[in-house]
């Protein structure tokens, strides 16, 4: 009989070559020329190595997601956030116990205006050794499925990326922390990462049951009695969408990317919310999350929707801070009008502005390395 260590790597190498991602494509580093006009770089991150006791990972071969040792989180690379979602991998680093075994699912819009690839090298040119992946999200996969919103950013069709997780990760990737960009982790991740998700649940993330539920939705959702039937058996929460562990095995095995995806069409027939990605998580998993502790997503700090004011953070430990909703401290410390809480984001700040004009900039790159997948999720 095999070791039970020995018996897991098998097995997920078995499901990772049996059912790989579908159509998988690779992107490869070409040098590229800067565009004209000023040219936006990042300092090269510190090389975290992992600490004493960090199990010994495998991560050079060919096959990388099928390790066991690692911790997978998912993150969506785009060039209106990128700032953000380089300061979010930094803290992660930073504050990992083993950050040599956290491995990176990044999802690129294919139509980004940066191109996948030009952000594929930017990462690896600020993380030298880390472990990660970019993968093209068609958009067309979910353009026709998105209905307006209170503000226009919610509808970015890379915000609907998170449901499509287990169709672009590999099979053997049974879980995944997915993270919004505008976060910063100020805690060992590993500790998120083992988060038990029990009996039938799918997701864990912290849930919020003092806040009004009954605002995401509108009227004509309330007063259908067929429609408003699917909390009849369960309490729902609110919960954040922008930090959740997600066992994907379950994820895949009840389909709930169809589960989500049927919620909106119903949302494009009859308006029954107004906040973008967010209900239909809310009408699928309201009531059946695994409730983690509320240190894990210090939400709200960007403001509200509408007019971005400063908020402060919740009573209680802080182990991730979120600035979910208008502000962002990025934009916010550039025009010089910086929340108080911003401070704590901007210590993981990799950017720099060059005002000079850069021209023919030379990534450096290999072109012989395979650094992405595309996906065709048709």
């Amino acid at each position: 009989m095999l070791p039970l260590r020995l018996s897991a790597v098998v097995s997920s190498l078995i499901l990772c070559f049996l059912f790989p991602p579908l159509l998988c494509l690779g992107i490869r580093s070409f040098p590229t020329t800067a565009d004209d006009g000023a040219f936006f770089h990042y300092s090269e991150a510190p090389e975290y190595r992992n600490g004493a006791g960090c199990p010994v990972s495998s991560t050079r071969v060919s096959l990388p997601s099928w390790d066991p040792s690692l911790v997978h989180i998912a993150m969506t690379l785009d060039s209106g956030y990128l700032r953000g979602s380089i300061a979010a991998v930094n803290s992660v680093l930073r504050h990992s116990s083993c950050p040599e075994n956290v491995f990176f699912h990044f999802i690129a819009a294919e139509f980004d205006p940066a191109s996948p690839r030009v952000l594929t090298r930017l990462v690896g040119s600020i993380f030298p050794s880390l472990n990660f992946k970019v993968y093209i999200f068609r958009e067309d996969t979910v353009i026709n499925l998105i209905s307006s919103s209170i503000r226009q950013a919610l509808e970015n069709p890379l915000n609907y990326a998170r449901n499509y997780l287990g169709d672009m990760l590999d099979a053997c990737v049974s879980r995944v922390i997915y993270l919004d960009s505008d976060v910063v982790v100020v805690d060992d991740v590993g500790k998120l990462w083992r988060a038990p998700i029990t009996r039938e649940r799918v997701i864990a993330a912290p849930e919020y049951c003092h806040a009004n539920f009954t605002k995401y939705f509108t009227d004509e959702f309330w007063n259908d009695p067929l429609l408003s039937r699917v909390f009849s058996t369960r309490k729902p929460c609110y919960f954040n969408t922008g930090v959740m562990v997600m066992d994907l095995a379950k994820w895949r095995e009840g389909n709930y990317r169809r589960k989500i995806e049927n919620w909106m069409e119903l949302q494009r027939k009859k308006r029954i919310y107004e906040l973008g990605s967010l209900p239909p998580f809310l009408l699928v998993f309201g009531g059946n999350v695994e409730a983690i502790d509320h240190r894990w997503n210090q939400h709200g700090l960007g403001g509200d929707n509408l007019n971005g004011v400063c908020r402060s953070l919740h009573p209680g430990p802080v182990s991730l801070l979120h600035w979910s909703g208008k502000g962002k401290p990025w934009v916010r410390l550039d025009e010089k009008k910086p929340c108080p809480l911003d401070s704590l984001w901007e210590p993981y700040d990799l950017y720099k502005q060059v005002k000079d004009r850069v021209r023919d900039q030379n990534w450096g790159f290999s072109s012989s390395i395979l650094v992405g997948y595309a996906h065709d999720l048709l």
